[in-house]
């Protein structure tokens, strides 16, 4: 697949969830309808280059998550339960009956399809549900930075404590992170992520609140292809490899070259062309 595909012509479009908070998403493209709903600290706009890829034979509507731009704030009941009621709602508005979820996307589109028999079938990069234990020591002293107006000190917390990052940057002081991070980090995709910070944190509560519920998950009927990138630790590697065998439908596949950020930005485009051959 080429790694310059021309924009189609987009439209932006709004729904109304079930607690009446309204949701956007742009539609772009022909053909059966295909929903893309992205990932934790990242709005839709990461996400324009493989939906664009996938427009090539899908009519993408590309979902923007609440809290997030054109619609409403996540609400102070907030639970993985509203985000499937906002994507039900997209799909009923739409007709759509293919999925492709990242990270906290691919929980809510894996809760989804467990709950429902909205999508015949779903495509996931990495998605938010755990096979093990999930790290939340970093939560609390998270809240209070954010609490502080200290957004560079809230995000060490979490790079440090989330458990991702690499084993060089945990062993970094605390206080040389934040240093480097008010210095470095300024740029557009820091401006889109500051303001999803506090959100950040829910999306992960929800996430640690998914512990022990793998096996719920043998309910999702619709053939799943999850997808991971060879660039992500071993360790996340071997959950997926768990989280493939909690799914009565699924097939594993390991992108070379790729992260836990594969779909985001140019790289999307990888990712779309092994999606593409799966959701047709």
């Amino acid at each position: 697949m080429s790694q310059s595909i021309q924009t189609p012509p987009v439209s932006r479009r709004a729904v109304v969830s079930a607690d009446g908070t309204t949701i956007g998403y742009r539609t772009m493209g022909a053909g059966p309808g295909l929903i893309v709903v992205g990932g934790a600290l990242r709005t839709s706009e990461d996400y324009l280059p493989l939906a664009t890829a996938l427009a090539r034979s899908f009519t993408v509507h590309l979902a923007e998550r609440r809290g997030r731009g054109a619609s409403g704030p996540q609400g102070a009941r907030y639970t993985l339960e509203t985000e499937v009621a906002d994507l039900l709602a997209i799909q009923a508005e739409t007709g759509a009956r293919l999925a492709f979820g990242h990270s906290y996307g691919g929980l809510v589109v894996l809760e989804t399809a467990r709950s429902s028999q909205a999508f015949e079938r779903i495509a996931v990069y990495e998605p938010g549900l755990p096979a093990g234990h999930v790290p939340t020591a970093w939560m609390a002293p998270y809240r209070e930075r954010l609490a502080a107006g200290d957004p560079h000190g809230a995000f060490v917390h979490f790079i440090r404590g989330v458990g991702g990052a690499p084993a060089y940057l945990a062993k970094l002081p605390y206080w040389y992170l934040r240093l480097a991070l008010r210095v470095g980090f300024r740029g557009p995709g820091w401006q889109r992520m500051r303001p999803l910070l506090e959100a950040n944190l829910a999306e992960h509560e929800q996430v640690a609140a998914q512990q022990g519920r793998l096996a719920a998950f043998s309910a999702v009927t619709a053939p799943v292809l999850l997808l991971c990138g060879r660039r992500s630790s071993r360790a996340s590697r071997a959950e997926y490899g768990v989280v493939r065998s909690a799914l009565p439908g699924a097939t594993l596949e390991t992108l070379d070259g790729l992260h836990h950020f594969g779909p985001q930005g140019k790289s999307g485009v990888v990712v779309a062309e092994h999606a593409l051959a799966f959701l047709r």
